[in-house]
């Protein structure tokens, strides 16, 4: 079951095209790690996944239907988007950010219900953050805000979740509650797709990836299969190791640069 597919897009920002003839179908329930270097077009193809850029040829498809065809509405209820962190401009409390999420299910005057409320408050426990529903947005950790971000997602009750670099600026710690997070949330039948700068991060909770340079795929499939030294040579022009340990009760992957 593929619930998002990607058809033969391209995309320009002027005389060179910066997505290319780009393919791929990401499915459910699963988490996909797209990577690349700075430049390589994977903000701009998320963008294109989410329809905020119309292709220039190509279509994006969620399940049978073309995310063109769709009204603004609609693509909220099927899709969430989480940005790259940000500072919050308003103190407002976390328990109402969250609730944002319900927008595209409110009247026309945008009316916020009590039982919209109690499902922010579910999404929050969830993710395990309920203690931080009457906190200000302001007030609490990186970490803590980008899973405020993830929970105002899940409260559109989307099927396929959206993330631009979800880890960006944020300590150790926070990285990897997250990341754990997300395997959780795919494990609940929640489709993720999120870009990221680190491969083994993409080892550590992804079923599969997609390499992107210069607005090309390089290569796509299973994470652990297609993230190895030569693939990660010809995507960064680098040399890295993939190296394998013990990690408790089971082994994990991860990535060494090699320096002389």
């Amino acid at each position: 079951m593929h619930p998002l597919r990607v058809e033969n897009l391209s995309f320009s920002w002027g005389p060179h095209k910066t997505i290319n003839e780009v393919s791929f179908s990401i499915e459910a329930g699963t988490v996909t790690s797209i990577l690349g270097p700075n430049g390589s077009g994977k903000t701009t193809l998320l963008k294109l996944m989410l329809g905020f850029l119309k292709p220039l040829s190509g279509r994006v498809m969620l399940g049978d239907q073309d995310l063109a065809s769709l009204d603004l509405t609609m693509r909220a209820k099927k899709m969430a988007y989480v940005p790259q962190r940000h500072s919050a401009v308003f103190a407002y409390r976390v328990l109402d950010v969250v609730t944002l999420g319900r927008v595209p299910y409110s009247n026309i005057f945008c009316r916020i219900t009590d039982k919209d409320y109690q499902l922010a408050g579910e999404c929050l426990d969830q993710l395990g953050i309920a203690h931080l529903a009457g906190r200000s947005y302001t007030e609490i950790s990186g970490g803590e805000q980008q899973l405020v971000l993830i929970a105002r997602a899940l409260v559109q009750q989307a099927e396929i979740l959206i993330m631009d670099e979800p880890v960006s600026g944020l300590d150790y710690g926070n990285q990897l509650m997250l990341l754990k997070q997300l395997r959780r949330l795919s494990q609940s039948g929640i489709t993720c797709v999120k870009t990221t700068h680190y491969p083994e991060h993409a080892l550590w909770t992804s079923d599969r990836a997609i390499f992107i340079r210069a607005g090309k795929i390089l290569a796509a499939g299973n994470s652990t299969a297609i993230i190895n030294p030569d693939n990660l040579k010809e995507l960064y022009n680098a040399d890295i190791r993939v190296l394998e340990s013990d990690a408790g009760s089971h082994k994990m992957r991860t990535c060494v640069p090699v320096f002389d």
